[in-house]
């Protein structure tokens, strides 16, 4: 559950770790023979709906002539501000902003099919265009002459600002420019921009290489079972698996378990068949090493390596300080005590769940060879919640339809931050399974009853498929922004936000888990925060926020989903339309605490590993990162039978790219945010109390990165962040 990646059109580098999912959408193409041209990434838009994609018409093969002439118009554009005699804000960083529109559209549309429809012929592209595209963003921090603008106004922002010639968001502007060229090495000599460039590529390269070799593992491997083989699974996951078997073109009878997690992780709760949850959990967790020609433990220590480069020629010891300069955080060692004392907290609760566990089977007479195993976990956890609790998830299930689920997380949408949503079946997007909406807003003092803005544009695609990467994200065909070039359509202001699930698809209904809605409320936070951007400048608008901060807006919005007015409104029942009873909201409440320890024991870790691994000082030629793993999991005290939610071989998070590398901890650090802004609102004894939503709108949501977050905390509630509602939530200390 994340967010894009950045573009290269004068954005936020990914390397530089202080910013995130920044693409620019602008539908302006300047190049007469771009417009011309029979390219539709080239060609004007004007003639789609809201200025969107011709999705129809796009090819892989389109990409690299396209790149080809965007980057060169991006270099022109910051060449004409560096020889410019206009040293003035808007000739240099309002124009800054406005640069590489071109390019910014191309890589949006780039980014968003080699995420969602990464067919072999565009792994091919990306590939290729992968060092190309890492170059150009290095020759774009090196114009001549550029830098040095960027470094007056830079040296000059908080005299503007103190005299009120400067507003705060271009202080904010001209800071974040600044820090963002010195950390992509603005500053180095020569020689060392070289190195430092030929460093991005090599890594670019290596990042696309693990992310390609994941999506193939996940692609090969099957299980072919038989119905009887699918004992104990409920009915919406035997006939997805009957629905994996026809489309890979199995026999009339057989049923196919595939590596998505949204099939794998109902496997393991439900199958009776202890060897054949092994099978599939041993497959599950070596993902990226399941084939010698794709042994991402490699290139994963390649990776380290360069990183580990990268911090000393900024003047780090490791690559976890160079990350953690530009963060709330500010070090590895906060980031890690947050961790620490989560953790020792978790440990106790996850080995007394276990424990629990052992119980139940020692009343039942029955042993198990080795004791509670990884593949052994979700399945008697079950057992227990509904031995105990009297609850099982899958009760919910049928009261969890994906109709079901949308409809409640537009509903929140709406009551909270005044937005609906208008489905286009019109518009055609990328894939069948896209659904195209319009995002509009009650105009406020309206003479004119009904009358409303559009937002956003927002694309929801929500199943899994071939050549779709796992997990779920967020990301933006175009950011919001108010600094349109010279007659540009004002459409070009208006964002275009995704959402992107990996859902198990239904032959006729989509049932989905309640974490599976946990995770499409999730998304839709990070969709809030595209979609109700209020920023002058795109380089600060919408999700390019610090990497701690990016996901208070995402897991705020988990908090509504398990609230007893929502669920009583919106979980009917996908055949009769009945409500969810009470009694069943009630089991589900009192048992939603038990299985916490686990939750966060499995998560804990992999954020623990992720600094530890780069707080290295030295990979040298016998480091070994599956010994490493080994030998850290062991100094933790890692509880029997917890296994890390992502091994090293497939830890897209920390080796697809380098947003989330040394800061995978940024969930948790965020948690301690959303619980404490969430009980904002139970303090008010309403969760959709309006003044509180309407704070929470502008100082969350609106505000991208136009001052600190620190600072727009603060002025939310008044005061620092207090843990104690994250720990209470948990369970980790009494309520």
């Amino acid at each position: 559950m994340t967010v894009s990646p950045p573009s290269l059109a004068s954005c936020p580098s990914a390397v530089a770790g202080g910013a995130t999912a920044k693409t620019k959408g602008g539908a302006v193409v300047s190049n007469a023979a771009a417009l011309e041209s029979a390219n539709p990434l080239l060609r004007s838009w004007s003639d789609q709906p809201f200025l969107l994609p011709p999705f129809k018409d796009i090819r892989p093969e389109h990409f690299a002539p396209a790149f080809d002439v965007a980057m060169r118009e991006h270099l022109s554009d910051l060449e004409a501000i560096a020889s410019s005699s206009d040293e003035g804000f808007d000739a240099v960083l309002g124009a800054y902003d406005r640069a590489g529109a071109l390019l910014g559209r191309v890589e949006a549309v780039f980014d968003n099919y080699t995420d969602s429809l990464n067919t072999p012929e565009l792994q091919a592209v990306q590939t290729k265009m992968a060092p190309i595209l890492s170059r150009h963003e290095s020759r774009s921090y090196d114009v001549p002459g550029l830098f040095e603008k960027v470094e007056r106004l830079y040296g000059m922002r908080e005299q503007k600002l103190a005299r009120g010639e400067w507003s705060g968001e271009q202080a904010r502007l001209a800071e974040r420019v600044y820090i963002d060229f010195v950390r992509m090495g603005a500053k180095f000599d020569a020689a060392a921009k070289s190195e430092y460039a030929d460093i991005q590529a090599e890594l670019s390269t290596l990042q696309t290489k693990f992310m390609q070799n994941i999506l193939k593992d996940e692609e090969d491997w099957e299980l072919v079972l038989t119905e009887k083989d699918m004992e104990g699974c409920p009915p919406d996951i035997v006939a997805a698996a009957r629905e994996a078997a026809v489309e890979k073109n199995k026999g009339p009878d057989d049923h196919v378990i595939t590596l998505g997690r949204s099939m794998v992780e109902p496997f393991l709760s439900q199958s009776t068949r202890r060897d054949l949850r092994k099978t599939v959990f041993e497959a599950f967790s070596k993902r990226g090493e399941l084939s010698p020609d794709r042994d991402n433990l490699k290139v994963a220590v390649q990776i380290l390596r360069l990183r580990k480069r990268q911090a000393t020629m900024h003047k780090k010891r490791t690559y976890a300080e160079y990350k953690f300069e530009d963060t709330m955080a500010q070090t590895p060692e906060n980031g890690m005590k947050l961790l620490l004392d989560v953790w020792e907290k978790a440990k106790v609760a996850a080995n007394g769940e276990r424990e629990m566990m052992e119980e139940f089977l020692g009343n039942k007479g029955e042993t198990l060879k080795g004791g509670i195993q990884p593949w052994d976990w979700r399945y008697y956890a079950e057992q227990v919640r509904k031995a105990k609790f009297d609850f099982d998830f899958d009760e919910l299930k049928p009261y969890f339809s994906l109709d079901a689920v949308t409809n409640a997380v537009f509903d929140v949408s709406g009551k909270l931050y005044g937005l609906k949503y208008v489905k286009r079946d019109d518009i055609v997007a990328y894939h069948p399974d896209v659904v195209v909406y319009e995002v509009r807003r009650s105009r406020k003092d309206s003479p004119v009853d009904g009358e409303d803005d559009l937002v956003a544009i927002f694309l929801h695609d929500n199943f899994a498929r071939p050549h779709k990467a796992s997990g779920a994200w967020m990301s933006e065909l175009r950011i919001q922004t108010k600094n349109l070039a010279p007659g540009a359509d004002p459409m070009e202001a208006i964002p275009i936000v995704l959402n992107n699930n990996n859902f198990v698809k239904g032959s006729e209904n989509t049932l989905l888990s309640f974490d599976d809605g946990v995770t499409l409320f999730h998304e839709m936070g990070h969709g809030h925060h595209g979609m109700l951007s209020d920023c002058f400048y795109e380089y600060l608008a919408s999700t390019n926020v610090l990497r701690d901060f990016v996901e208070l807006p995402s897991q705020l919005m988990e908090h509504w989903i398990s609230e007893p007015a929502v669920l009583k409104q919106h979980a009917k029942h996908f055949e009769t339309g009945e409500p969810v009873p009470d009694d069943l909201i009630k089991r589900l409440k009192a048992a939603e605490l038990f299985n916490e320890g686990f939750y966060t024991v499995e998560y804990s870790i992999c954020a623990m590993l992720d600094i530890a691994l780069h707080q290295e000082t030295e990979y040298d030629n016998d480091f070994d990162l599956l010994r490493f793993e080994k030998k850290y999991l062991a100094e933790q005290g890692m509880p029997q039978g917890v296994a890390m939610r992502h091994r090293p071989a497939h830890f897209s998070h920390l080796f697809s790219g380098s947003s989330y590398a040394a800061g995978y901890y940024v969930y948790q650090w965020a948690q301690v945010l959303d619980n404490d802004v969430f009980a904002a609102f139970e303090e008010q004894g309403d969760i959709f109390h309006p003044q509180t939503a309407e704070r929470c709108k502008r100082l969350i949501y609106s505000k991208g990165n136009t001052q600190p977050p620190q600072e727009l905390f603060r002025q939310f509630r008044g005061r620092e962040p207090d843990a104690t509602f994250m720990l209470k939530n948990l369970g980790l200390i009494p309520k």
